[in-house]
């Protein structure tokens, strides 16, 4: 608990003082305890003895004894095997949850210096078909522009679809081919894969196709306005499948979050002008190419970024600079996220680098790689459909959802079918969600449907579950006067869940700090946790004494609100029944 620490510092540094130990000798000892019975703080004693000439056990002793008086009232202090453990009394933790329950925020405060920050995420490509593959980007971005938003942030959605590129000349000529109406049809159906093949096979096996597909595309580069009409067809048909995929997934895109590879396309020329006005482009195998330094081919060559090839088009790295300089320029960001998969590491390193080098990122832009791994079947290996192809994000999330219909009607079958629609849906899609996001994104992770679906262990269903079993302990409370009651704590139980209360800000600026949603993934399960252990052995509506009650259902109101909060944060939602 951050809290803790900062309360007891001033009196270890005085206690410290009367010793000689220096504060650069053990600041950087004090932290969280790994052994919760031991205490809420430790700090090990043993690089100390080098400085005192001591041994551990000794030192720890000394400490003991020279910060107890200063920490009295809040903090007890033990000594044990060169280890110094400090524990909240129950007066200060009743006094910190206290004050955490009355505040609609449950401790977590705002920025002291908010910044604007451009989340690149999702980014699906215009009549292909979203696939599991998109379902971290989407997700991951989703969760961090959430929390950091609620960290008090300005947060741009940059959804950079693929809309622009040498595969439209055959796509267009293909839509011709079976006519804007009906191929209009085929993409909203969400047969876009199908239409996609159509068009490739097409091309690879007709000639006369392929040479009027080449010819498209420079039409569309010129800005033929027949040309722009039919590729227009296809980004809005495309775009509005993908918005479908959105509302069911629950996230926060829309079409003016879109900004795809069009948008910059008139943006290309100045980034060539702009690199050669800095003298970083050179002429390397008939392409202009920048060399950032520190990165190397195989034969341990230096390895070129593309910035206009031999033939006079664009590489990706050209687009994603001009997406740096817009989002810097016109948007003024000072923090750029681009949430894409760990192979595009060094794709992003070498862009960020050329940036720097040109001038076009300063001191004080942040940009990050927020990579993430892939999600495996139960065979280790990249999720795929029974007949082996990549599987449609869309068939994913419906699959949940009919599967936690299944549960949801057996664990309540007396729910009206328009709530238990409702309810599993939540629970379907906050499976889903939750088992991406409470994974360490930058590895890979594999997907269970019986684990992330189940109402025990580390799951949304585990953590909606315990908010809706809350709200209904409410549905029996008629009277308010437990509602600004002062919360003490005089039980094991109610002290464990306090302390997991005080400790949600931690783990909130953690995950924003670091871009880890897994961290508040991990302390809500934690509270979770805490709850059930409390229910299970402190009474709450059937205990006499009044104070105790009404002290027990602040716990439980902070607790069902610290759940909502974090879940929302996460972009799932938290039923009132189950």
């Amino acid at each position: 608990m951050d809290a803790l620490i900062q309360a007891t510092i001033p009196g270890i540094r005085q206690g410290m003082s009367t010793l000689g130990i220096e504060e650069d000798d053990w600041g950087s000892l004090l932290g969280p305890s790994t052994v919760s019975d031991h205490g809420d703080l430790a700090m090990a004693c043993h690089s100390l003895a080098r400085v005192l000439r001591k041994s551990p056990v000794d030192i720890a002793e000394d400490i003991c004894a020279a910060i107890t008086p200063n920490l009295k009232g809040f903090a007890q202090v033990t000594s044990m095997n060169g280890f110094v453990n400090i524990k909240a009394t129950n007066s200060w933790l009743s006094e910190r949850v206290t004050e955490v329950a009355s505040d609609s925020r449950l401790g977590i405060t705002k920025a002291e210096n908010p910044r604007t920050i451009a989340i690149d995420y999702s980014s699906p490509n215009v009549a292909k078909e979203m696939h599991v593959g998109h379902l971290r980007s989407t997700v991951i971005g989703d969760a961090l522009a959430r929390i950091l938003s609620y960290q008090g942030h300005t947060v741009i959605r940059e959804n950079h679809i693929g809309d622009w590129g040498t595969p439209f000349g055959m796509l267009i000529e293909h839509l011709l081919d079976l006519g804007e109406a009906e191929a209009g049809g085929e993409i909203s159906v969400g047969d876009l894969d199908s239409f996609y093949k159509s068009a490739r096979g097409k091309f690879d096996e007709d000639s006369d196709f392929a040479a009027r597909s080449r010819a498209r595309v420079v039409l569309l580069q010129s800005g033929d306005e027949d040309t722009l009409h039919l590729w227009k067809v296809l980004v809005n048909e495309s775009t509005r499948y993908f918005n479908e995929v959105y509302r069911l997934l629950d996230v926060l895109l829309v079409d003016a979050d879109l900004m795809g590879e069009s948008a910059y396309h008139p943006l290309l020329p100045s980034v060539v002008s702009r690199l050669s006005d800095a003298g970083l482009l050179e002429e390397s195998g008939g392409a202009d190419v920048v060399f950032p330094g520190g990165h190397l081919n195989r034969e341990g060559e230096p390895l070129p970024l593309i910035i206009r090839k031999g033939d006079g088009g664009y590489n990706y790295a050209t687009t994603d600079i001009a997406c740096i300089i817009d989002r810097i320029e016109r948007l003024n960001a000072d923090d750029l996220l681009y949430v894409v998969g760990t192979p595009q590491s060094r794709h992003f390193e070498m862009v960020f680098e050329v940036c720097r080098m040109a001038g076009l990122l300063g001191a004080g832009h942040r940009s990050e790689h927020v990579n993430f791994g892939s999600v495996l079947g139960s065979d280790g290996k990249v999720l795929k459909s029974r007949s082996g192809s990549a599987v449609k994000l869309v068939d994913l999330l419906e699959e949940s959802i009919s599967r936690a219909t299944a549960v949801v009607d057996e664990k309540n079958p007396g729910l009206g079918e328009d709530e238990k629609n409702q309810i599993a849906r939540s629970v379907g899609i906050g499976a889903v969600k939750f088992s991406d996001l409470s994974n360490d994104r930058t590895r890979d992770y594999v997907f269970d449907w019986s684990k992330m679906l189940s109402f025990e262990g580390d799951t949304s269903p585990y953590l909606q579950y315990a908010h809706a079993r809350i709200c209904s302990i409410f549905t029996k409370v008629e009277d308010s006067n437990w509602v600004d009651y002062p919360i003490n704590i005089n039980d094991h139980y109610e002290g464990r869940l306090a302390r997991s209360l005080l400790s949600y800000r931690d783990s909130f600026e953690s995950s924003a700090r670091d871009l880890m949603p897994n961290r508040l993934c991990t302390h809500l399960l934690s509270i979770s946790s805490a709850f059930t252990s409390f229910y299970e052995n402190c009474p709450v509506l059937i205990v006499e004494d009044p104070e105790v009650r009404n002290g027990r259902l602040r716990l439980c109101d902070a607790t069902a609100r610290s759940l909502k909060i974090g879940l929302s944060l996460l972009g799932i939602d938290a039923p009132e029944r189950m």
